[in-house]
């Protein structure tokens, strides 16, 4: 596979950099994370109007720009860089797959134009208190009554809920497990009987929250494709999900290796800059290996999503190793820059909680190599 950028790709790449190098800037992030709102809406605007990547992925027959996987892994690349606090990853990776993947051609073209021109936001809601990746971790329920479907329970770790105007969330049929039984939804946020709340999380730059549903009606129309017959769907478009987290994970990686090259090659002792140590060069050199792995993994995770080519194999392979590399280059960022590396005014630690927030979420490593094996069909094997 040939993973040479074209023009029009290396231009979404240098204009997504260009806009987040100067709309996404370190204090306003903390800025943003102590306020109570919860999330940059003046970010949100600017990537999902202004500069239009919230439409990126939807096809033009639903208003958006029909770009691929690879297009947007190169914007992602770049808000990962920059943890931008808004839920662009939410809206334009997990609500419109979810939409593309299990709606029908009337649900598509009701709701898609909203999540491709910015004016909705969306987010997905997958598993319950146990955290347990989906379709396992799914335990709202979802059951037929006379007049409507009626929703139960509650769905947890839930991220930018409190700001979506949209709710996509998976529930399953009462005595069901694993993917069978298994309806999407999707939801306004105000449903009489849906309550969100903000919930604790490691990474305050993607605030989660939890879901609850007191006997929320559900209409007919309001269940995306066939009710109780999502598993299947819900399993690619995870992956999907996952491959392009990895992008996301690949641009934080390669800001910790970059802002820690730089602090090495600043920061002088016993006379000398430490970036000349030759273990500090070894870490380093580490971290850039990670780094361009991780890139190359992601990279060919979105050209498999946009080819339809290994996608699952492709997909958990990125997102385990990306995971990987992400939590060793933020870790080595704390390290390699001393005393100041470990205080809360530095941002070295918020990267690294994204970088461990990021590998739970949609799957761990581990869960990825489980079903690469078993693609591979070595889950057999002691």
């Amino acid at each position: 596979m040939h993973f040479a950028l074209t023009d029009d790709q290396r231009a979404i790449r240098d204009s997504a950099q260009a806009f987040l190098q100067e709309a996404a800037g370190l204090d306003r992030l903390r800025a943003t994370i102590e306020a109570d709102a919860g999330w940059d809406a003046e970010l949100w605007h600017n990537l999902a109007v202004d500069m239009g990547y919230a439409g990126l992925m939807v096809p033009e027959a639903y208003g958006g720009i029909g770009g691929g996987a690879v297009d947007m892994a190169l914007v992602l690349e770049e808000t990962g860089a920059r943890l931008a606090m808004a839920p662009f990853f939410e809206t334009a990776v997990l609500g419109v797959q979810t939409i593309l993947g299990a709606g029908t051609e009337a649900q598509k073209r009701s709701l898609l134009p909203g999540l491709a021109d910015g004016s909705t936001k969306a987010t997905l809601a997958l598993t319950g208190p146990q955290g347990r990746p989906a379709p396992d971790g799914v335990t709202a329920w979802l059951r037929a009554e006379e007049e409507a479907w009626r929703l139960s329970g509650e769905s947890c770790f839930v991220p930018f809920a409190h700001v979506a105007d949209l709710l996509l969330l998976a529930a399953r049929a009462p005595l069901s497990a694993g993917p069978r039984g298994i309806s999407l939804l999707a939801l306004p946020r105000d449903a009489t009987g849906l309550r969100v709340e903000r919930q604790p999380g490691l990474d305050p730059t993607r605030p989660l929250c939890r879901l609850t549903f007191d006997n929320v009606a559900v209409a007919p129309d309001q269940i995306l494709g066939t009710a109780e017959e999502a598993g299947p769907v819900l399993e690619r478009i995870l992956a999907t999900a996952a491959g392009l987290l990895a992008a996301e994970q690949t641009g934080g990686a390669a800001f910790c290796l970059a802002t820690t090259v730089d602090y090495t090659q600043q920061r002088v002792q016993f006379g000398r800059k430490i970036a000349s140590f030759q273990a500090v060069k070894h870490e380093l050199a580490d971290m850039m290996v990670a780094v361009e792995a991780a890139r190359s993994a992601a990279l060919y995770a979105a050209a498999a999503i946009d080819t339809d080519t290994d996608l699952l194999e492709a997909c958990s392979t990125a997102k385990s190793w990306c995971s990987d590399a992400y939590r060793h280059c933020a870790g080595e960022t704390i390290q390699l820059h001393g005393g100041i590396g470990f205080t809360w005014e530095h941002h070295a630690h918020l990267y690294f909680k994204r970088a461990w927030s990021s590998s739970a979420w949609l799957g761990d490593p581990a869960h990825h190599r489980e079903r690469v094996a078993r693609l591979m069909g070595l889950d057999d094997i002691p």
